[in-house]
């Protein structure tokens, strides 16, 4: 077994409980477990702030990316054209997915490092009257930079437009009130905020959203109109679902719950991501992303040195007890260090301690 923390932006690393919880095996047919489906769905309405008669959660199998485009599969028609708002990686995995798809589409992007403007977005849906719907990921795990959502909401709003979230890295460790935003789609994963194990995603949707999209998905296993009426009649999921990673959710929000809610939750990510910043950045590590646009989820450091070894960096933290991750730019040398999960401020002096020797340390 391995004896080291996951400072990685999902998975991550999950608390003993958790990983108990998958030691049952359970049957999907099962009311048990079809109860549990049950109160994972009516938990994620209620950490979104929604009411139930406005909203519903569907499950979707396969990691995050699945559940992102089993939204772009379903929720856009081919009368639909979507504008795509980039400024990292994951967005650009959007941008695939919609070329795959095969629908129209306009893209948005901004440089890595900065977030998308409101001028300029106002002016493309201006200048664009076939656009339907407003596609942006919300933390930017590329880099951990956070994307303006009141901004987005309310220019979504305006123009009357359906707005899809890409909540993956931030739902259930920074507030998001769907409904006051109104969001149409919000998607997110069960590895990420809320601390649970790989193995499916979720989206909150609204009803009269979801109800008129019969039909639109040409993929059988990602219809997320299809999923969510078999799981809204009993419970039961299509096709096989991940049912360790099931238990392991629905006590992972337990737990979320039990620690305060996401409000308690994201003021312990923020002061992870304080104390790393300010220790990193006093023995010469630069953050990537400017404070005031930083996400409290993860931190791009940039290689403070030419000389500097990340493979030689990553492995002397690793035999110390963590593992961080590489980083995702193509135009600068960083790395990333996250801090959600079981993950608490004597971990993150821990590490700082660690790297603090690293530098130090003339034999490395």
């Amino acid at each position: 077994m391995n004896a080291y923390k996951l400072l990685t932006p999902g998975p991550l690393t999950t608390s003993g409980t958790v990983k108990e919880t998958m030691l049952v095996d359970r049957c999907t047919w099962d009311q048990d477990y079809k109860t549990i489906t049950q109160k994972i769905r009516h938990q994620l309405l209620e950490l979104g702030r929604c009411s139930y008669e406005d909203y519903t959660v569907v499950l979707m199998q396969g990691s995050g990316t699945f559940a992102v485009e089993s939204v772009m599969m379903t929720a856009i028609s081919e009368e639909d054209k979507p504008l795509l708002i980039t400024n990292g990686a994951y967005g650009e995995r959007i941008v695939k997915m919609a070329e795959a798809i095969g629908m129209p589409f306009s893209q948005y992007s901004v440089e890595y490092d900065e977030v998308p403007k409101e001028e300029e977005i106002r002016r493309i849906l201006e200048s664009d009257r076939d656009i339907t719907h407003i596609v942006m990921v919300h933390c930017e795990t590329t880099t951990g930079i956070l994307n303006p959502l009141e901004m987005i909401s309310d220019v979504s709003n305006q123009y009357g437009k359906t707005l899809i979230i890409d909540a993956m890295s931030s739902f259930g460790g920074i507030p998001i009130n769907v409904p006051e935003l109104e969001i149409d789609y919000l998607i997110s994963s069960a590895n990420k905020c809320i601390q649970g194990v790989p193995g499916f995603g979720f989206i909150i949707a609204r009803r009269d959203k979801l109800m008129a999209c019969e039909g639109n998905s040409k993929s059988l296993s990602l219809d997320l109109y299809d999923q969510w009426k078999g799981m809204d009649a009993d419970g039961k999921w299509r096709y096989t679902s991940p049912t360790h990673v099931v238990a392991a959710f629905s006590q992972a929000i337990d737990e979320l719950l039990e620690e305060g809610g996401v409000s308690a939750r994201f003021d312990r990510y923020q002061k992870n991501n304080r104390i790393l910043r300010e220790k990193l950045n006093g023995i010469g590590f630069e953050s990537y992303i400017a404070d005031k646009l930083q996400s409290p989820i993860i931190t791009s450091f940039i290689y403070p040195t030419a000389a500097f070894d990340f493979e030689d960096f990553y492995t002397y933290v690793k035999e110390r007890g963590y593992v961080i991750y590489p980083g995702k730019l193509t135009e600068v040398n960083t790395f990333r260090i996250g801090n959600i999960g079981e993950i608490y401020e004597e971990d993150i002096e821990n590490l700082c301690d660690v790297i603090t020797k690293y530098m130090g340390d003339e034999t490395k």
